[in-house]
């Protein structure tokens, strides 16, 4: 998740908006694919986006399941929202017949990032907002409390950025006090952003296996509940047949005294923690839990997948 601007905060988590005719995307038009400013998912492509003469972007589509559309709280419009993070976007409306579409996506520039395609017109660096062309994959994996797993995955090369939260239960209970009831059905875990060119999903998957006890049936050491049970959430048919293989591989080679549980389903949706999870174990790492639990753990880790391990972390 990028560290967001004071600005970027009260637009994409506090569901503010930018004054009309003011963002970098109004009269944006070259040929690429509009991003979450959050969590950087594709969420427009070029093609979809149309002058609607509103003071804002407006596109009449979106990239296929990469927007959530929920009741506004205003009791009359519809807000949309990143798919992936929650980050609020704008608002959709119907009816207007501005195009064959019939819809309008508003959304305000500041809770977007443009990446242009390799194919078009370079766009000089004083118009282009700051921006990665990296296009990045995603994992969501559970094993425990997501302290340890955002301490250790961060530490890899390859892996962007790790984001605590919860997964397996539904938005109103996606809280970590309601969480932390073992009724709401989540599972704390951690969503990975990688470079798969650098780290692959397997290598993440081995690190993921040997980071937890995978036999343990909702419980890791003193932490007992169904929101800490080993569970694989898989963003496709890909990573289900790779995490397949790997636990057949795993119960194969009987490297454990008891029977793998971990969980293997499709990921439906993943909420965010709150902020102050972030960064946990790097911003409390003398709290007890962080020296008794997180850091043994990050140890056995560095020990074991040194040739991993982010270089300039540990020089």
């Amino acid at each position: 998740m990028r560290k967001l601007t004071e600005f970027e905060q009260y637009v994409i988590e506090q569901k503010g908006t930018e004054r009309p005719f003011s963002g970098d995307y109004y009269h944006w038009d070259a040929e690429g694919v509009y991003h979450c400013k959050r969590c950087d998912a594709p969420l427009y492509l070029s093609e979809h986006k149309f002058n609607a003469h509103c003071g804002w972007p407006a596109f009449d589509d979106e990239i296929k399941g990469a927007v959530k559309r929920i009741p506004d709280s205003d009791g009359q419009r519809i807000e949309i929202v990143c798919q992936h993070c929650d980050a609020h976007l704008g608002h959709v409306f119907e009816g207007e017949y501005l195009t064959d579409k019939n819809i309008r996506h508003c959304v305000n520039s500041v809770s977007m990032i443009f990446k242009p395609l390799e194919q078009s017109v370079a766009v000089s660096s004083e118009q282009q907002p700051q921006q990665s062309q990296q296009q990045f994959s995603y994992a969501t994996l559970g094993g425990g409390c997501f302290w340890c797993l955002e301490a250790i995955f961060s530490q890899l090369n390859g892996v962007h950025s790790v984001q605590s939260g919860y997964s397996g239960g539904s938005e109103q209970d996606a809280n970590y006090k309601a969480v932390c009831s073992a009724s709401t059905g989540h599972a704390e875990v951690v969503q990975i952003e990688f470079d798969s060119e650098i780290i692959s999903y397997e290598t993440l998957l081995r690190v993921f296996f040997s980071s937890h006890d995978p036999t343990t049936l909702n419980r890791q050491g003193n932490d007992v509940g169904p929101q800490y049970r080993s569970v694989i959430f898989a963003h496709d048919t890909q990573q289900i047949d790779i995490a397949s293989l790997m636990i057949q591989q795993l119960t194969e080679q009987q490297l454990y005294p008891t029977p793998i549980v971990t969980e293997l389903v499709a990921l439906e949706q993943f909420y965010p923690a709150e902020t102050y999870h972030d960064d946990y174990f790097a911003n409390n790492a003398q709290q007890p839990y962080c020296q008794v639990v997180v850091k043994p753990k990050l140890d056995k880790f560095k020990a074991l997948f040194k040739e991993h391990l982010q270089t300039d972390r540990y020089e």
